[in-house]
């Protein structure tokens, strides 16, 4: 099974997590292995939203429309609890998520 590294950048006392490829980071992280905060894990409540550098499949629809809301501007905002990785991936906190 291949895999993929989540790094946290913001928070150099968080080691970086491993996690099978092709996997939605919301179903791995957790307040135990990642800084990131997550709310509804479905998409809406943007309290995950991140920046992310790396390899990571398109958003969908639904995510564009709140993402758009919150970081309208930002070609690298995204809902962490919506992201699938296809390759190794850094997630910062986004300085715009409520």
């Amino acid at each position: 099974m291949s895999t993929f590294t989540v790094h946290f950048p913001a928070e150099p006392d968080c080691p970086p997590v491993t996690l099978p490829l092709g996997s939605r980071l919301s179903e791995h992280l957790t307040a135990s292995n990642s800084p990131l905060l997550f709310g509804c894990r479905t998409g809406l409540c943007a309290t995950c939203l991140v920046i992310a550098e790396g390899e990571v499949e398109p958003m969908n629809e639904d995510e564009r429309e709140i993402v758009e809301i919150w970081a309208e501007d930002d070609p690298r905002a995204r809902l962490a609890c919506q992201l699938v990785c296809t390759g190794d991936v850094r997630l910062t906190p986004h300085p715009e998520a409520p």
